[in-house]
């Protein structure tokens, strides 16, 4: 078995429509992951539609002009495979797994979901309601309703800044007319790549993508719009019934496709992105202060976010954002030694070399490489990349991200305490 693969075994191609159909062909494996990527997302919506590209995306798989929801999941289980889906600020995706004998079958699934999606409004109804708990979730889940927080502050009125699911009162006012006309705008060929990675020939992919998908016709689309400008405050939500306080510090990041994006990641595994980490090792490990803390990257075509999420409690909160602080200064004040460095790189190594070894991920992997950049990368590429840090790139990017204050939202309760702004200076 090999992967990643090696260039030759990725071909790319431009159908007639403007479609691209990217495949990678992975000897000695005997499934095929495929998937339709569509280069929009929910920031592509208006604020009227809030959480439209989330619905279409539950909503495909419920049934087309030709098959019930019922039929397309009675023929997923008849061949074992797998059927997933998911949106995203800038694409979204709908992907199967299955066999490779079994390639005919998902082509035509996903061709039939994409040409002639029916938005049923009995299945709609039903399926706002799943949305809703899927809304009450994320609200029963501190972690994440405290990263919401904090985005909808650091980008107000921006679609980065919004929700991926909407809000009840924006999916309530959507109706079948709707999704129909966001979906025809939306779903044209150039806005769609359809990548495969797995036991495939790419010429018979080909024949099969060309005869289900040759009817899209180009549509005029929305575009990314303008970039968010981030706003640093502090944002605050009490919530009496959590133990904890949940933390959210953050900062502007990198663009997906910024030369420093390396050294950012690198950055991050030192930071907080590792269990050897300094946030880990000196809060946690050796503090006691928190069961949970990290940092992280989120990236999108013009803007980023580097974000650093703790949960602890209130009595220990002033201190943990104290500590946090203290780490990003000795990361900005101070070169990373050598042994520091080269643990971060084999750890961000190990983790992009094992997270390749699966069909499902190498078809994502070449699906995000050709939204963002528009080609592939061989594995030895991205190596060499991570390789190329210095530890003064690592001193300086950290000093451009958190070259003033950070935001911070906070989650819990609170009692009247908040951060002040004062003491969110790096």
């Amino acid at each position: 078995m090999r992967f990643p693969s090696s260039p030759e075994m990725i071909v790319k191609e431009t159908l007639d429509n403007g479609l691209t159909l990217i495949t990678e062909s992975i000897p000695g494996v005997r499934s095929v992951a495929v998937g339709v990527w569509l280069k929009r997302g929910s920031r592509h919506e208006r604020p009227d539609q809030t959480g439209i590209s989330h619905f279409i995306e539950h909503m495909v798989f419920k049934g087309t002009k030709t098959r019930s929801a019922e039929r397309i999941a009675e023929e997923m289980d008849s061949i074992g495979g797998h059927m997933d889906a998911f949106t995203a600020k800038e694409y979204a995706s709908f992907h199967l797994k299955v066999l490779d004998e079994h390639l005919p079958v998902a082509v035509d699934i996903l061709g039939d979901i994409v040409m002639n999606p029916l938005f049923d409004p009995v299945e709609m109804a039903r399926e706002r309601k799943v949305i809703f708990e899927e809304i009450n979730m994320v609200e029963d889940t501190p972690d994440d309703l405290v990263m919401e927080l904090f985005a909808g502050a650091f980008w107000p009125g921006h679609p980065l800044g919004r929700s991926i699911l909407g809000s009840r009162r924006s999916l309530r006012r959507l109706r079948r007319e709707d999704l129909a006309r966001f979906f025809a705008r939306v779903y044209q060929p150039t806005n769609i790549l359809i990548a495969a990675a797995g036991h495939l020939e790419h010429e018979a992919a080909s024949a099969l993508v060309r005869r289900h998908f040759d009817g899209l016709r180009a549509r005029q689309s929305p575009a990314n719009g303008r970039a968010p400008r981030p706003v640093t405050r502090v944002v605050t939500r009490s919530k009496r019934e959590l133990e904890q306080v949940h933390i959210c510090l953050g900062t502007a990041g990198l663009a997906q496709t910024d030369p420093d994006r390396y050294g950012c990641y690198i950055l991050n595994t030192v930071l907080g992105g590792s269990m050897s980490s300094r946030l880990f090792q000196n809060i946690r490990e050796k503090r006691g202060l928190v069961y949970s803390i990290s940092s992280g990257v989120s990236a999108y075509s013009d803007s980023g976010l580097f974000s650093i999420y703790a949960a602890t409690n209130r009595d220990s909160a002033r201190e943990v954002i104290r500590l946090t602080l203290e780490e990003i200064r000795g990361l900005c004040g101070e070169k990373l030694g050598e042994e520091e460095l080269r643990r971060a790189k084999d750890h961000l190594k190990g983790s992009l070399v094992l997270s390749l070894e699966y069909t499902g991920a190498r078809m994502s992997q070449l699906a995000r490489e050709e939204i963002y950049f528009g080609r592939s990368f061989t594995l030895d590429e991205l190596l060499r990349e991570i390789e190329a840090v210095t530890a003064d790139d690592v001193q300086r990017i950290a000093s451009e991200l958190f070259r003033d204050r950070v935001a911070a939202s906070v989650l819990g309760d609170l009692q009247g305490w908040r951060p002040r702004a004062k003491d969110l200076v790096v």
